[in-house]
């Protein structure tokens, strides 16, 4: 769901009151593996490296970690027609994706014929149907189907689930994915909506919750924010509309925190002058480009572009790692069964009266993420298990912070991506694909997404 309503209120309130351990293995596409060193595992509160301090820097290579965090797509959405690159759909004879899930009896869609099945189908056009697919709690369970990932037409998102992007679509992300590593194993945080998953990459857990709503209390060990500021160490949110840090609605009232707080055009200046802080988190316009539906994509992928063509102009670029990701998978079909994932508190999930019965024992569904550095591995696919909070192991990794909960104090560091022993292979930055031409862009915001699904992916038996 679009960061609104509630959210404006907690910006509003905040600018106005202050002036389990992953089942990881790697794997390469045209490059050699490298040797990784399994993250270790630990206890909320402990430090990654015990003898040291915390706020003690342990990767000197690296002096600032970027995140942008896009919205609502799964991984085969954006990526599965990648060829060579990770792993996306299975393709027949013709070209086309074999994925399919069947039409369910009980859908309020009536199946054309019995033993209907719908298959992966590009989408018409960049948009998408307001509301369609929806990826909720109950969305998600029913998708999961134990495992068989065959039941998303039958779930609240219904048959525009299985639609995917061609890579001219979002030519940008896709060029993206195919030069700097890409992480394949990449899952959101929980199988539920976007406030849920925003928490779980500030603070390892979303307190129980599984809808877009603003709950005030406050995570026991904190944010990573409130760990960077214990430690003199800076960072900003960048936003073009609403800052998402504001999910944790109780940091509104924390002195000094919307200091943090900064408009994106301070953003491409800050990268110009090299005075990026030491970690930054970057939101799109959520209103606009953040490739929520009924939004056309290709102004998410202009957003991704700028932010990231900025980044690699910087003076700061050498020294400098990105991390690109989605918030959730958006109720958007994808072939990966979630694997299970590290209860990070004892703060169980909070079900309203019908909702599927469950834990946070399960990742959500895989979504696109990658890794921007001078330091990536060339050739690189990454088939280590991550989620959200690895972007909070990274930053722990890095000043050697106390794990905030045991989910990230299990997540992966994401650094099988990058090799920080070898000269730099990208210190100069690669030449990546044009987004699109914003002179060019459909209009379909005003005429629709098209046809969904196309008669040609429903397939009777």
């Amino acid at each position: 769901m679009l960061l609104g309503g509630a959210l404006a209120g907690a910006a509003a309130a905040g600018l106005g009151a202050c002036s389990s351990s992953s089942e990881s293995s790697t794997s390469t596409t045209g490059g050699t593996s490298p040797t990784t060193t399994p993250t270790r595992v630990l206890q909320p509160g402990e430090r990654p490296n015990p003898g040291a301090a915390a706020g003690t820097d342990q990767l000197p290579q690296i002096e600032n970690i970027i995140v942008v965090m896009m919205e609502n797509h799964s991984y085969d959405n954006v990526l599965g027609m990648q060829r060579g690159r990770g792993d996306g759909f299975t393709l027949d004879k013709s070209g086309k994706p074999t994925a399919a899930n069947p039409w369910p009896t009980g859908s309020p869609i009536a199946p054309p014929g019995p033993g209907t099945s719908l298959r992966a189908f590009p989408m018409p056009n960049p948009c998408q149907p307001e509301g369609e697919p929806y990826n909720t709690w109950n969305a998600f369970w029913a998708s999961y189907a134990d495992g068989a990932n065959d039941g998303f037409v039958g779930s609240q998102s219904g048959p525009v689930s299985m639609g995917y992007l061609e890579p001219e679509v979002v030519p940008f992300v896709n060029s993206l994915a195919a030069t700097f590593p890409v992480c394949d194993r990449y899952f959101c945080s929980v199988g539920a909506q976007t406030y849920p998953n925003r928490r779980y990459l500030m603070a390892g857990t979303s307190l129980g919750l599984l809808t877009d709503v603003f709950p005030s209390a406050a995570p026991p060990n904190g944010t990573i924010f409130q760990s960077l500021d214990a430690h003199g160490i800076s960072w900003k949110n960048y936003y073009a509309s609403l800052p998402s840090a504001l999910i944790w609605s109780y940091q509104a009232s924390l002195p000094g925190f919307s200091s943090h707080l900064t408009k994106m055009d301070q953003f491409y200046a800050d990268a110009a002058a090299g005075m990026l802080p030491s970690v930054s988190m970057v939101d799109p316009d959520f209103g606009s480009n953040s490739e929520e539906d009924p939004q056309d994509v290709q102004y998410g992928d202009q957003f991704l572009a700028k932010v990231v063509t900025a980044v690699m102009a910087s003076p700061q670029w050498p020294h400098t790692l990105l991390l690109w990701c989605y918030d959730e998978s958006g109720g958007y079909y994808d072939h990966v069964a979630p694997p299970a994932a590290a209860v990070p508190d004892s703060v169980p999930p909070d079900l309203a009266p019908g909702d599927t019965p469950g834990s946070f024992d399960r990742y959500g569904f895989r979504v696109p993420a990658g890794v921007v550095s001078p330091y990536a591995r060339k050739d690189y696919v990454s088939r280590v298990v991550h989620d959200h909070t690895s972007f909070l192991k990274l930053v722990e990794t890095k000043w050697n912070l106390p794990a905030l909960t045991h989910r990230d104090g299990a997540a992966d560091d994401l650094l099988d991506s990058v090799d920080l022993h070898a000269a730099p292979a990208f210190l100069t930055p690669p030449k990546l694909a044009a987004p699109p031409d914003p002179s060019v862009l459909a209009g379909c915001v005003a005429s629709g997404p098209g046809t969904i699904p196309p008669a040609s992916a429903i397939v009777t038996s």
